[in-house]
């Protein structure tokens, strides 16, 4: 049995992950108990007729004493070989999660007459974070739409081959901020800039006359190579560390050129020697 955890701070798009689950065929549950989790897994287990594929989500409006335990009920999980699980964190910056909420005038579900929203927004954080550092794969929410969220879960949880890695190569602006969802982070602004050329800067490092220029830099070369060898040594690694996700970041200046170049030069390596690559251009839309 497969079993899916979504969690996340509130305004993140955790009931969207759950509905694009449910899309394609995930048995999906809303807000359950933690306490619950073993027995859930456990009852649909023995039923002959159990759907495989189990969505559920925990979040903040547990019992705090739940969420504390929630590592020794995925340790417990684990030792009873009930299921296949893997834990989906969502989080967006405080900004975004801030007009969210003033958008749609929800009430926050830790927002008392204590403390304001930003406030519940903090603390949420920290009640949360018991299950955020035993995430397999955490997604950044802060600049995708309800649709490229709905395929980036179907992309990478859906699509992912059992017991392999599954890699994901992310280019981004420093300018407009560092992706949350990150595990390693390359800064290319070191390379020529095809920005300050007028005949390429409307172009993206996606398009031939981009990618001709960069190519033929034996910096970007250099670099290149550098960032291939490095991952090719610790990938493996974390592979047998049972790590089911990675997303390589890589930033440029705008997230238009050097990054974008990278990052499709760097799939298109890994994707000859693993299953599961994927690429995302964030400034690109």
């Amino acid at each position: 049995m497969k079993l899916v955890v979504i969690s996340g701070r509130s305004g993140s798009g955790k009931s969207t992950a759950l509905q694009a689950l449910e899309d394609i065929d995930f048995y999906c549950i809303d807000n359950l108990p933690a306490l619950l989790l073993p027995d859930l897994v456990e009852q649909m287990c023995q039923d002959p007729d159990h759907p495989g594929k189990i969505a559920v989500s925990i979040d903040a409006r547990n019992l705090s004493s739940n969420l504390s335990q929630f590592p020794e009920i995925l340790e417990k999980l684990r030792e009873e070989h009930w299921a296949d699980y893997e834990v989906m964190f969502l989080d967006s910056s405080e900004d975004v999660l801030i007009k969210r909420y003033s958008s749609t005038r929800r009430k926050h579900p830790l927002s008392d007459k204590h403390q304001n929203l930003q406030q519940s927004i903090q603390a949420e954080s920290k009640l949360l974070e018991p299950i955020a550092l035993m995430a397999d794969i955490r997604l950044d929410t802060t600049h995708l739409s309800l649709y490229e969220l709905r395929d980036t879960v179907k992309l990478r949880v859906a699509n992912r081959k059992e017991q392999t890695l599954s890699i994901q190569f992310e280019s981004f602006g420093f300018k407009h901020g560092v992706p949350l969802d990150v595990d390693f982070v390359f800064d290319v602004r070191a390379l020529p800039n095809p920005h300050w050329i007028p005949e390429l800067r409307q172009f993206t490092g996606r398009e031939q006359p981009v990618a001709e220029f960069l190519g033929a830099s034996e910096a970007v070369t250099e670099m290149q190579s550098d960032i291939q060898q490095f991952l090719e040594r610790w990938l493996p690694r974390f592979a047998d560390n049972n790590r089911s996700y990675i997303t390589i970041g890589i930033g440029c200046t705008g997230g238009q050129h050097r990054s974008v170049y990278m990052c499709e030069q760097l799939a298109s390596h890994f994707a000859q020697l693993m299953d599961n690559v994927h690429v995302r251009h964030r400034e690109l839309g």
